[in-house]
This record gives structure tokens, C-alpha cells and sequence, in this order.
């Protein structure tokens, strides 16, 4: 029976000129190359210009997207941005990318889910694509979190980098089986009894600041390896594939461990795992659509390829998108 499937028509990225090495950290504070290597596999990530905006982030990484999709800009009728460091407290940063690709139809808003954002915006622009209610999507992960880093706590302030990326969806007949092209299945999980272990520490309705990241690090790394392969899990159970046979994992890129505990967990090939955590850091919602135009970039997906996305963020909240390239 003929479905309708939410088809990757491009993808595209955009990286701060400023870069920040782990050496760098070194002179603000008690850190070393070699400390911060060995416990996340973070070399180097990317900052902000301070008159960079997180929306200018994502109206970079969104044009190049629709330059290699080939669909013209007023035909995207929904753009959907993941942040949690958005431009003011509103209008939504998905309006000011609308504006700035000028594109004045159909409707932009941003969700929040932190590290899991662009997984979630995923699954809404593919629910309002199926649905018919929209035709062609943009959707971005835009992060500026630099701008609420406490940059004297190094168990935080070395992690995190800013950067934006973005693909292009477009709503495609199928035949409704597991060969279609597009997304195959999205699912998507919460549990706000874990907020304290991951959370910014202000807020307009709370302390009328924006607050720094605050973490336990130890408690995330934990949760993140059981929450992340058990959503992989389940979506290989539902579309009746094998691990071995995903192409790509591309998973949000928090700390090496993480995704060499994934990649044990499930029984899978290292090399299966795209990982750029070594020159971009934790980009938060960014980090899956600047890792997937990675692999486009490297030639590493081809048409008909499997690629399960795959994240955990604050709240907690985290879930999976598999989708055949």
C-alpha cells in the first residue's frame, strides 16, 4: 500500500570561524590536552563571533542545505529549529531563519529538547509531512551554547561547542515497505525525573537570568549509554532490522565513551559510529545534522543507505530516527 515518506532531499552545515583548542582551555582553567582527550575524545570545537546569532548559525547551514537539495526556497512551506540557546526568549529563532531565507509561507517554530532537539524536530516535521498538512520541510539544529557556559567549571566548559545544521524533507510517495526511501521510523521518550542531573541553572520564569549549564557528568554518561541503545533497540524491532545491517550510526555527539559504549552494547563495528567529536565537540542539538553533512562530505552515505540517529539530552529526554538515504 502507498505511503508517504519524509525524503532527505539535502543536507547542509555551518561551522564558527573561531576554533578553541583543548589547549587553549589549558590558560583559564586547571586542565590539560591529555585530560580532556582522555575523558571525551574532544580535541578542538568551535565558538561563536560575538555578534553571531544562533539564527545566523542556522541560516547558514540551511541555505547550503537547499542549494544541494535543488528546491527552491519558496517552496519549503515549514522550517522547524532545535535549540536551547535561541536568540531572545521569543519570537521563536525558526522565524528569524524564515526571514533571513525569505521564505514568507507556511509556518516556523522552534522545539526545545536540548541535546535531543534535532531528533524531535525530525519526528514533528515527519508527523506534519505525512499528514499532508506540509509538503517540504527545513529542519535545523542551531546552537550558540558558549553563551551559557560557566567558563570557570571545567567539567562543563571544555565539552560544549557551537555550530548549526540542517536538512531538507520533502514529502514522497512509497509502497509502504521496509526498502522505501526516507524516514522509516521516529520515536522519541522522556523522563523529567532526571532534570536536575542535566540543566541550566536560570530561566525568564524562574530567576529572570539565563543561567549556566550545570551537569553530573557521571549520572548522564550512565543514563545516556542504557537510554540511547535501548530507543536503538526498539527501532530495530519494530522495522525488523538487524544492527548489522544500519549503514550509519549517527549519533549526538556527547563523549567518545559514549558512542564506543553504544557501539559494544549493540555488537556493531566502531567504524559504523560517526563520530566528530574531535573537532566540533558537543554542539547539543546540532551535533546529529553536523555529523550526518560530515558523512555526506566524506562520501560515507550513498542512496538506499540505512541511517539510525540516535540521541539523549537534558530533561531527560532522547529518542531514535531511522531513515533509508
Amino acid at each position: 500500500m502507498a505511503v508517504i515518506r519524509s525524503v532527505i532531499r539535502g543536507v547542509g552545515a555551518y561551522l564558527p570561524k573561531r576554533i578553541m583548542t583543548n589547549d587553549d582551555f589549558s590558560r583559564i582553567v586547571d586542565t590539560t590536552d591529555a585530560w580532556i582527550t582522555e575523558r571525551t575524545g574532544i580535541k578542538q570545537r568551535h565558538i561563536a563571533a560575538e555578534d553571531e546569532l544562533t539564527s545566523d548559525l542556522g541560516i547558514a547551514a540551511a541555505k547550503q542545505a537547499l542549494v544541494r537539495s535543488g528546491i527552491d526556497p519558496g517552496d519549503i512551506d515549514l522550517i522547524i529549529c532545535a535549540t536551547a540557546t535561541p536568540d531572545r526568549t521569543f519570537p521563536a529563532t525558526a522565524v528569524r531563519i524564515q526571514a533571513g531565507l525569505g521564505i514568507t509561507n507556511g509556518a516556523a517554530f522552534d522545539v526545545q529538547a536540548v541535546c535531543s532537539g534535532f531528533v524531535y524536530a525530525m519526528t514533528t516535521a515527519d508527523n506534519f509531512l505525512k499528514t499532508g498538512l506540509f509538503k517540504r520541510a527545513i529542519v535545523v539544529g542551531a546552537e550558540t551554547f558558549s553563551r551559557i557556559l560557566d567558563w570557570s567549571d571545567r567539567g562543563t566548559c571544555v565539552l560544549f561547542g557551537d555550530g548549526a545544521g540542517a536538512v531538507v524533507l520533502e514529502a514522497q510517495p512509497q509502497k509502504g515497505t521496509r526498502d522505501d526511501r526516507g524516514v522509516l521510523s521516529a520515536r522519541i521518550r522522556s523522563d523529567g525525573r532526571y532534570e536536575d542531573l542535566l540543566y541550566v541553572d536560570g530561566g525568564p520564569g524562574s530567576t529572570k537570568t539565563t543561567g549556566h549549564l550545570r551537569m553530573n557528568g557521571r549520572e548522564v554518561f550512565r543514563h545516556a549509554i542504557q537510554k540511547i541503545s535501548g530507543v536503538i533497540e526498539e527501532t530495530l524491532v519494530e522495522t525488523g532490522y538487524a544492527a548489522e545491517e544500519i549503514d550509519l550510526y549517527v549519533p549526538h555527539q556527547a563523549n567518545q565513551r559514549i558512542l564506543d559504549g553504544i557501539a559494544k552494547r549493540l555488537g556493531v563495528n566502531p567504524n559504523k559510529i560517526m563520530s566528530t567529536l574531535a573537532k566540533h565537540g558537543n554542539t547539543s542539538a546540532a551535533s546529529i545534522p553536523l555529523a550526518l553533512n560530515q558523512a555526506f562530505e566524506e562520501h560515507r552515505l550513498k542512496e538506499g543507505n540505512l541511517v539510525l540517529m540516535e540521541a539523549m539530552g537534558g530533561g531527560f529526554t532522547w529518542g531514535a530516527v531511522l531513515a533509508r538515504w
